[in-house]
């Protein structure tokens, strides 16, 4: 179970070395360190880390402060590692998503966050409830007079908002375009990205696209990803789309590229639309002679 460890400090001032070396005399294989506010979700180098972290590591922080500023914020990651199979540890906190009693911790945090939200709407009704009685008129006075530092705020407010969203959905595609672009068209590429995801949880490709855009504005993609896809032979793009599907996962069986090929509706060089292991390995083989495959 290999344990992988994440080191934040708030400032240039401050220096990562204590955790990174907590992290590894706990046993962490790798150490990850970041200069990050923590009050800013959008964080590079987490991203990467949630990205890349597979089935039965875990994640390893000296403090859960080091990771989250928010109980919210917390959980959210927690979620995003348990949906891939992994699990947290905070070294000085009774958190270990591995045991039972760490587990139990977290659903006593979980049912803490609930109340308190609980009690916000409550007191935010009240709180309406009697302004309205005084005759007072909610909102934003700065977004009621058009002012622009109120509304650059908001929009700011909105992105950050938008990123967060992003980053929970990361490992769906980014791994996908990093790969695939702009070798592949956008169209292949979207039906490799929604083939093995549930229907509430596909992509669109304008949604995609504004995706992309956005983590490369920000960094966290190579702006060639949005280059202009070069023309393809048309034998040549049913092996590009295995080795995509091959290259995101290099476990997968040629069972499995079957089944997602048939999800994709792709039919097989023959025209069927039930593929064997048979015709899937000698599509690999043929991406491998393109160069396609690693």
């Amino acid at each position: 179970m290999p344990l992988i460890g994440y080191a934040r400090v708030s400032t240039e001032d401050q220096t990562p070395l204590p955790q990174s070396q907590a992290l590894k005399s706990a046993g962490c294989v790798e150490i990850h360190e970041e200069q990050a506010s923590g009050g800013n979700r959008a964080r590079p180098v987490l991203a990467r880390v949630l990205e890349r972290i597979g089935k039965g590591d875990t994640l390893v922080v000296v403090r859960i402060d080091r990771l989250a500023r928010s109980l919210s914020h917390l959980l959210e990651v927690i979620e995003r590692l348990e949906a891939k199979g992994a699990f947290f540890r905070s070294l000085t906190d009774p958190i270990d998503t591995s045991s039972p009693q760490g587990k139990f911790t977290l659903q006593v945090l979980g049912a803490a966050a609930e109340f308190e939200r609980a009690l916000i709407r409550e007191r935010t009704k009240a709180g309406l409830a009697s302004a309205r009685s005084k005759g007072r008129i909610g909102g934003n006075p700065g977004l009621r007079a058009r002012d622009p530092a109120a509304l650059r705020k908001v929009r700011l407010a909105r992105q950050d908002g938008y990123m967060d969203r992003l980053n929970e959905t990361a490992q769906d595609w980014v791994p996908h375009v990093r790969r695939l672009r702009p070798d592949m068209a956008w169209e292949d590429v979207l039906r490799i990205i929604n083939a093995p995801l549930p229907h509430e949880r596909q992509w669109t490709q304008s949604r995609l696209l504004r995706a992309v855009n956005a983590y490369v504005r920000d960094g966290f993609l190579d702006e060639t990803v949005l280059g202009r896809a070069g023309r393809r032979d048309t034998d040549d793009r049913l092996p590009a789309i295995v080795a995509g599907i091959k290259g995101a996962n290099p476990e997968i069986t040629l069972q499995e590229i079957c089944n997602r090929l048939e999800k994709m509706r792709e039919r097989t060089p023959r025209g069927r639309t039930s593929w064997q292991p048979s015709s899937v390995k000698m599509l690999l083989e043929r991406a491998e002679k393109l160069g396609l495959l690693d």
